[in-house]
């Protein structure tokens, strides 16, 4: 009997046990809905989080792709070149000319800061490689040269009147500031402009421009200097590497171009001493050109004069030196929108001062046919009459040339 109702404690002892460890199935009901609830909260934060995350990378995505479109926007990349083919026979028997050559390769890079201020240059790269010898000096038989030609900020101070600071070509000349394959006839520059002016010519220092009346504008440059002992002109050209500024030069232009289709301009230039201090005696040079373009439909005209006038301490070292003077007239006509024909005739001499023959002549007839506006096949056959001893060379030129 004692057993019997022991037994019956210890059943129902379980029993409490059990209903107490064991929730109902409201409770469990409301277990799951309140994990659900929880899963819910947590899928929803998930959610919020990842569209932050991705908002912020799309803003910062297109943040980054606005900054480099902006960025493209305001920088210019450019570039012009032009490859030669000379056939020339030397009359004085000295040596025939036959080459092929990479003349000139040139890439432009710009970029506008704000809507006043800019940045130009120009690198460029001349008969397609820089060589040296084992000695580690220049090799001039077929050694090129690689130079910064322009690099300069421009800023418009004022309407109608901006400066340029840094290193730019001189205002003076046709093709000094303006000489893109496209741009002239001939496969090879005019001799007048590259041996009397001589293009092409930059420097370094500070300048200004701008428009003082209606068809009427200026250019004044304080820049460096040619640097020579002996008034070689185009020997003088320091390139502003290492120049020596000890004497700067001074320049100023005035051009018109009021009526349709006319450009006349005049630059003079002051340098106070042609040798920077090198030599004894200073040599004071001072240059004037003036030049005219006409441009009536398919007929285009364009002449120019230059002259130097050094100080007569130059004959010293240079006799005839002391002037030097050359001009040139090209008439010429485009007989389709592509196809165009010119002819030119050059005079120069860059020892002028002295009484003895010094004096070159050449002239030039050739055509140009331009594939595009911009990309342009030459070819120009070319007669000379030179000083007594000099090298004379008359034949053809070959050249293609481009600009973008």
């Amino acid at each position: 009997m004692k057993k019997s109702l022991l037994a019956l404690a210890l059943a129902g002892l379980y029993a409490g046990s059990a209903s107490a460890a064991t929730p109902s199935i409201e409770e469990m009901w409301q277990i799951i809905q309140q994990q659900q609830a929880e899963i819910s909260r947590l899928k929803g934060d998930q959610q919020a989080t990842d569209a932050k995350v991705e908002a912020t990378a799309e803003a910062f995505e297109s943040s980054a792709v606005a900054s480099v479109a902006e960025w493209a926007n305001k920088t210019s990349v450019g570039g012009y070149g032009e490859i030669h083919y000379n056939n020339l026979d030397d009359k004085t028997g000295n040596k025939d000319v036959d080459k092929a050559d990479i003349h000139r390769f040139v890439m432009f890079f710009g970029h506008q800061f704000t809507d006043d201020v800019r940045f130009f240059s120009e690198l460029e790269v001349e008969h397609g490689l820089v060589k040296d010898t084992d000695g580690g000096t220049k090799d001039t038989t077929n050694g090129g040269e690689v130079e910064v030609e322009q690099a300069y900020i421009e800023w418009d101070y004022a309407e109608n009147h901006s400066a340029k600071i840094g290193q730019f070509l001189i205002p003076v000349g046709i093709i000094n500031e303006t000489h893109e394959p496209d741009t002239f006839y001939g496969v090879e520059r005019n001799l007048v402009e590259k041996k009397i002016i001589p293009a092409t010519w930059w420097e370094a220092g500070v300048a200004s421009s701008g428009e003082i009346a209606e068809g009427w504008s200026y250019d004044v440059a304080l820049t460096t200097g040619l640097k020579n002992d002996e008034g070689k002109i185009r020997s003088g050209r320091q390139k502003v590497a290492n120049a020596d500024a000890d004497n700067g030069a001074l320049t100023a232009r005035i051009k018109y171009t009021g009526i349709e289709g006319l450009e006349l301009a005049a630059t003079v230039q002051h340098q106070s001493d042609l040798t920077q201090s090198d030599a004894a005696e200073e040599i004071d040079a001072n240059l004037f050109e003036a030049h005219a373009v006409y441009q009536n439909g398919p007929f285009q005209l364009r002449a120019l004069y230059a002259m130097w006038d050094l100080d007569d301490a130059v004959k010293a070292v240079n006799d005839g030196a002391e002037e030097q003077e050359g001009f040139y007239f090209e008439p010429s006509y485009k007989l389709t929108e592509n196809l165009g024909i010119f002819a030119r005739y050059s005079e120069w001499d860059n020892n002028a001062g002295d009484s003895t023959d010094s004096e070159y002549q050449q002239v030039d007839f050739g055509v140009n046919y331009w594939l595009t506006p911009t990309v342009v096949l030459k070819a120009d056959y070319q007669n000379q009459d030179v000083p007594t001893g000099k090298t004379e060379l008359d034949g053809l030129n070959l050249g293609v040339g481009w600009s973008f």
